[in-house]
């Protein structure tokens, strides 16, 4: 059974950092894209972030561009999202899903999802 599990999230003050975990099971990262999506109350969710599993390509949103850093651990099957110098705007519950092979920027796309994980960024 494919499987992810998102953790990690939680409070911090603006620019501080937060790594959040996708643990995957039932599946390989090589022949699955891994994305990370957000959702802030009252809007769509959105892209941030995705890794590719054929050839590991990485992707970001324009906004967390030189902030957010995505990352794979082959062994432990994890994907990570290194989150620095957070502003309040990246308030939202993240989720990661999973996908054959390559990144796509709409969640439509993407076909196992986690249940998400709360990052909020306040002083």
């Amino acid at each position: 059974q494919v499987q992810v599990v998102e953790s990690g999230g939680g409070l911090v003050q603006p620019g501080e950092s937060l790594r959040l975990s996708c643990a995957a099971s039932g599946f390989t990262l090589d022949y699955y894209a891994i994305g990370w999506f957000r959702q802030a109350p009252g809007k769509e969710r959105e892209g941030v972030s995705c890794i590719s599993g054929n050839d590991g390509s990485k992707y970001y949103v324009e906004s967390v561009k030189g902030r957010f850093t995505i990352s794979r651990d082959n062994a432990k099957n994890t994907v990570y999202l290194q989150m620095d110098s957070l502003k309040p705007e990246d308030t939202a519950v993240y989720y990661c899903a999973a996908r054959g092979f390559h990144c796509y920027g709409t969640p439509g796309e993407y076909d196992h999802w986690g249940q998400g994980t709360q990052v909020t960024v306040s002083s």
